[in-house]
């Protein structure tokens, strides 16, 4: 039996896609909302500026009781008493990872192949995020779209909770749900948005519809 996801959205947060306003603002915006699910991503800041940047957002999440997720730094995890880590495939290894963070907190790896997948479930990290699925500019470095086609076959071969990430949308909720995904991960779709509260129920009130009559089937 697959192992249940442990959320349907994921927020992933970026200073630089909000608009100017205060990425606090976006998060306590989402959390108000019902997004249960942040995760930091502040990697082109200085490890002590991440740090207090991050104990503010953790203050807010804590408001909400939304789960903090930290990407890449399992020390941050541990200093600011967080849900859990999002790790890069050539990162800290999900083994070594857990052994410091137990298994109370969550270990995700970021994925951009059936490789990577595979790892992730070998590994038994929590859930993999794959993408992208879609064309977008903050996921070009990883390389090409991957597509529905390719998402879906990946699936198939595994159990582990996947997210899709990479130029998600509400039109394509349908899409990626219907290619297996068990949630999505998003940044500018909610981030940039205008009103972030009501994208964010957008969202949850689609992907539960979604969820729900994917279950009955």
């Amino acid at each position: 039996m697959k192992p249940t996801s442990p959320f349907k959205l994921y927020l992933i947060g970026d200073r630089h896609q909000s608009l100017g306003r205060p990425l606090t603002q976006v998060l306590r915006e989402a959390g108000e909302a019902g997004v249960s699910v942040f995760q930091f991503r502040e990697k082109d800041l200085p490890l002590r500026e991440q740090f207090t940047f991050a104990h503010k957002l953790r203050e807010i999440t804590r408001t909400f009781g939304m789960k903090l997720i930290i990407n890449g730094r399992v020390d941050l995890c541990l200093a600011l008493d967080a849900d859990g880590v999002q790790l890069p495939v050539n990162g800290f290894p999900i083994t070594a990872a857990r052994k410091m963070l137990g298994k109370n907190r969550f270990i995700g790896l970021s994925c951009h192949s059936e490789a990577d997948v595979c790892l992730a479930e070998k590994e038994e990290a929590d859930f993999a995020v794959l993408g992208p699925v879609y064309d977008t500019p903050s996921k070009r470095e990883y390389g090409a779209a991957l597509g529905l086609d390719t998402f879906k076959r990946i699936r198939e071969l595994t159990k582990i909770p996947l997210f899709a990430i990479g130029g998600i949308n509400q039109s394509r909720l349908d899409a990626v749900f219907g290619a297996g995904a068990d949630g999505v991960a998003l940044i500018s779709a909610i981030s940039s948005a205008k009103d972030v509260g009501s994208v964010c129920r957008d969202f949850l009130d689609e992907i539960e519809q979604l969820t729900t009559a994917k279950d009955k089937n």
